[in-house]
Formats: structure tokens, C-alpha cells, sequence
């Protein structure tokens, strides 16, 4: 699975994902600063699920009607980032092939997965 993480994805977060064997670009590595549609424009030039917790990008997808390879909104709470990436983790193996072109809100207790 290739996904671009938003900068405000914490690094714990980025450095489980990477070790369990997936292909996470960080924007923060890369451009830095960089405004949501410009995130948004790099994750579908690259074919990557974007990773973030900004719910503006909802707002982009359902609101402005922006194109996109598929999201998923981290919205884990006030949890330790070590254990964000562990229950992260188990979800993008687990659901993987449901993920690409769906809006996903990930939540403690429920994992909604939306397709347009």
C-alpha cells in the first residue's frame, strides 16, 4: 500500500508504518508547508492514499468535489502516538484492498470506509 502522510500525522506514527512494510511518503520530508489542495494534488499524482488528521480535507472531497485517490481521517483522540500506530497499523493491513478511491474515518471504536 503507498500512502502520503500530512504533516500533522505525528513521526511515531510514520516510523511504525514504514516498519511494518509499507510505502509512506512524509510530506513533512518533502514539502513542508505545503497547503491541503497541494497535498491532496501530490497523493494523486503518486497513486498514494493520503494519510491525515485534518478534517479539511472532508470539506475538499465532499464539499468542493475534489478528485482523490483515496483518505483516511485519523481521528484517534488523545491516545499515545505509539499506540495511534499500533491500532493504525492493524487497520491498513486488515482493510487495505477497501481503501483505495473510499473516504475513511478511523475512530476507536468504528472504521467507516465510504466509497464515491
Amino acid at each position: 500500500m503507498r500512502l502520503l502522510a500530512d504533516e500533522g500525522v505525528d513521526k511515531p506514527i510514520i516510523d511504525k508504518l514504514r516498519l511494518s512494510g509499507l510505502d509512506v511518503h512524509y510530506i513533512l520530508e518533502t514539502n513542508q508547508g505545503a497547503d491541503d489542495e497541494t497535498v491532496l494534488s501530490i497523493a494523486n499524482a503518486e497513486e498514494r492514499i493520503l494519510l491525515t488528521q485534518d478534517k479539511d480535507f472532508g470539506e475538499l472531497v465532499y464539499r468542493l468535489q475534489k478528485v482523490h485517490f483515496g483518505i483516511i481521517l485519523i481521528r484517534l483522540g488523545t491516545q499515545p502516538p505509539s499506540q495511534k500506530a499500533d491500532f493504525l497499523t492493524r487497520v491498513l493491513l486488515e482493510y487495505g484492498a477497501k481503501l483505495p478511491n473510499a473516504f475513511t474515518v478511523i475512530q476507536p471504536n468504528a472504521i467507516r470506509i465510504r466509497k464515491e
